[in-house]
């Protein structure tokens, strides 16, 4: 895999991000030491997240009536130093 210093990456970016997403990976180094990868998106090891799923513990839970209202009194206390 190609490699390139962190001044030559700052000085070429545009050019080196075009040639990462035609599919030429390379990593950026900094003192010798390699950093990071850039590569294309649809080249990347990550999973890709799962999609959300609506409704998935329906009937499993309930909100209650004053659920708006819980703790109220409390949190006043809190606010008004009683």
């Amino acid at each position: 895999m190609r490699q390139v210093n962190m001044h030559e990456a700052k000085t070429h970016l545009s050019r080196l991000v075009e040639e990462a997403a035609a599919g030429e990976s390379f990593l950026i180094c900094k003192a010798g030491k390699p950093m990071v990868r850039v590569t294309s998106i649809d080249q990347s090891d990550a999973p890709r997240p799962l999609p959300r799923r609506l409704g998935l513990l329906e009937g499993q839970c309930s909100v209650p009536d004053d659920f708006d209202r819980f703790g109220s009194e409390a949190i006043a206390d809190l606010f008004e130093g009683a």
